[in-house]
């Protein structure tokens, strides 16, 4: 019979460091998926999708931009994912053409999305200055 050596613990691997951009925009889109799935339940109840189309699709709507916005939030770490939130966004607004409350939405978590791409970028910016001259680093 083969001796049975004991498991040797794992050592747990490093996580990666997130930017205050890929942190601030996961906050946002999070958020905002929450929102979207219940604008799709608005549109659903309100029944204002153009005739011919089922209103449930309103649901399945709100179920599929909620579900992308996580994704996308997921994947914030690539230079694309900030491109797609964009395009989140714009297609949010877009909604707005069915119920005027949803661009509001759009507006509002518009804004919160550009701070957070913007504000991000520049704080992940001045983070990296302060680490290649520790000098800076408490900000004199």
């Amino acid at each position: 019979m083969a001796a049975v050596s004991p498991r040797e613990p794992r050592t747990p691997r490093p996580r990666r460091r997130r930017g205050a951009q890929e942190s601030l925009g996961a906050v946002v889109l999070g958020f905002e998926s929450v929102v979207v799935f219940l604008g799709g339940l608005v549109v659903y109840g309100l029944k204002v999708l153009p005739f011919g189309i089922e209103p449930w699709w309103g649901i399945v709507g709100g179920v599929v931009m909620a579900v992308a916005m996580v994704a996308v939030s997921g994947m914030l770490q690539h230079r694309w994912a900030l491109f797609a939130g964009w395009g989140l966004q714009i297609l949010l607004l877009l909604g707005g053409l069915l119920v005027p409350a949803l661009a509001v939405v759009a507006v509002i978590f518009g804004g919160m999305w550009a701070y957070a791409t913007i504000k991000g970028a520049a704080l992940d910016r001045r983070n990296a200055r302060f680490a290649a001259d520790p000098d800076l680093s408490n900000g004199e």
